[in-house]
C-alpha cells in the first residue's frame, strides 16, 4: 500500500461532461443512518470500499463467500503422533488481487490496467494495482469489492466466490480476517499464535495477540498500518 501522500488525486467529473450520467468519476453515494441523529449521511463511493468474507456452518461442512482480500483458514491439530500442540493451517477461501490472472484478465478485458504505483523515475513501488487505462486512478490493490464504483468500471466487481469445506474431527479453529492480518503474516503464522489459546479454552486471547502480533509487524515494516480486524471461532466437532 502507498502512503497518503503518494495516493493519486482524485479525479472529478464536472457539469460540462457528456457522460455525466454513466461517468465513473461521478459522485456515487451510500447512504449510513447514524445512531445519534437518526439522519443519513452521504458516503462517496468513488474511491471508497470494502472487502467480506463471510461464513456459515451446517452440520459438518462450513459454506465461505469472500469479495477481495479478506480471508479465512481453518486450522487443524497436527495430528496423534505428534507435538500437541503442533497445527497446520488450511485456506478457506482465495485472495482476490491484479496478480492472479484469471482477475488480472477481466481487468484487462474491460479496458483497465494492472500496474504497480511509480516512483517520479518510474520505478515500480509496492503491489499491482488496478488503473483506468489513461489516467493513475483509483490504484485498487484488490480486483474484487464492495463500493469503488471508479474499479468497478474497469472490471472489478463484488461477485463472491463461494467455497465448501468438510469439517473433521482434527479442526480446532476457523480464522476470519481483513487485509491487514495477512498482509504480513502466513496462513501457518496465524496458526502458531491463535492455537496455543484454543488449547488454552481462550478465544477472546487469540484475538487480541492476532491483532497485537499483525500491529507489531505493520509498525516493523510501513510508517503506516492498514486495517486490522479478526474473528476467532473454536470448533468442537463431533
Amino acid at each position: 500500500m502507498t502512503s497518503p501522500k503518494n495516493t493519486p488525486a482524485r479525479p472529478k467529473c464536472t457539469s460540462r461532461c457528456r457522460k455525466r450520467s454513466t461517468c465513473p468519476k461521478r459522485k456515487l453515494v451510500a447512504c449510513l443512518k447514524t445512531p445519534a441523529t437518526g439522519k443519513c449521511v452521504p458516503l462517496l463511493t468513488l474511491f471508497s470500499g470494502s472487502t467480506c468474507v463471510s461464513v456459515i456452518t451446517i452440520g459438518r461442512k462450513i459454506y465461505v463467500a469472500n469479495v477481495g482480500d479478506s480471508r479465512g483458514i481453518v486450522i487443524r491439530a497436527a495430528g496423534p503422533n505428534t507435538d500437541p500442540t503442533a497445527c497446520t493451517a488450511i485456506a478457506l477461501s482465495r485472495d482476490h488481487k491484479p496478480d492472479d490472472k484469471d482477475e488480472a484478465d477481466r481487468i484487462i478485458k474491460n479496458n483497465g490496467r494492472i500496474d504497480s504505483y511509480r516512483d517520479q523515475s518510474g520505478n515500480p513501488l509496492g503491489p499491482l494495482r488496478v488503473w483506468l487505462k489513461n489516467e493513475d486512478v483509483p490504484g485498487l490493490a484488490m480486483t474484487r469489492s464492495f463500493g469503488d464504483s471508479v474499479s468497478h468500471s474497469v472490471g472489478c466487481n463484488a461477485l463472491p466466490e463461494m467455497n465448501e469445506y468438510q469439517f473433521t474431527k482434527e479442526d480446532k479453529v476457523v480464522v476470519i480476517a481483513s487485509d491487514g492480518v495477512w498482509e504480513f503474516l502466513e496462513n501457518i503464522d496465524v496458526a502458531k499464535i491463535v492455537y496455543p489459546f484454543f488449547l488454552q479454552k481462550n478465544a477472546e486471547g487469540a484475538a487480541e495477540n492476532l491483532v497485537r502480533a499483525s500491529f507489531k509487524r505493520w509498525r516493523k515494516e510501513e510508517s503506516v498500518i492498514d486495517d486490522i480486524t479478526c474473528i476467532v471461532i473454536f470448533l468442537d466437532v463431533k
